[in-house]
């Protein structure tokens, strides 16, 4: 490889390399980007660490509710999401639909219910 080092005040500064050797360069960094994204998968796999799919993820994003969208992705239905949580139907029906708010018990008690964080059932 073919390199020209510039310097200022006796200090290397800058490196010029060919143009193919710098897309080599960027394709290299890629592969190794990839690689480690896929290490940490399979490394967050084999600690049991919940993956959720992008589906969840991009309808939290986009500003759907976030017990809705919880509990879809567990397959819970509104009535047996009120049972674990010992909240009825009505209510968490007026959450999912923002009517009402919930005091931080029933958070709390719905995250628990859904297995996840508390953070995770507040809407922002």
């Amino acid at each position: 490889m073919s390199v020209q080092t510039i310097e200022k005040n006796g200090q290397i500064e800058w490196v010029v390399v060919p143009y193919e050797e710098y897309q080599n360069m960027l394709n290299a960094m890629e592969m190794l980007a990839d690689i480690r994204a896929y290490d940490e998968a399979k490394s967050q796999l084999q600690a049991d660490e919940e993956l959720i799919p992008s589906k969840v993820a991009y309808a939290l994003l986009d500003g759907e509710n976030p017990i809705r969208v919880w509990r879809k992705y567990r397959g819970f239905t509104q009535q047996q999401l009120a049972d674990k949580a010992t909240i009825s139907k009505p209510y968490l029906s007026q959450l999912e639909s923002g009517k009402r708010n919930g005091a931080t018990e029933v958070l709390q008690a719905i995250a628990l219910a859904l297995n996840v964080s508390f953070e995770d059932v507040v809407a922002v």
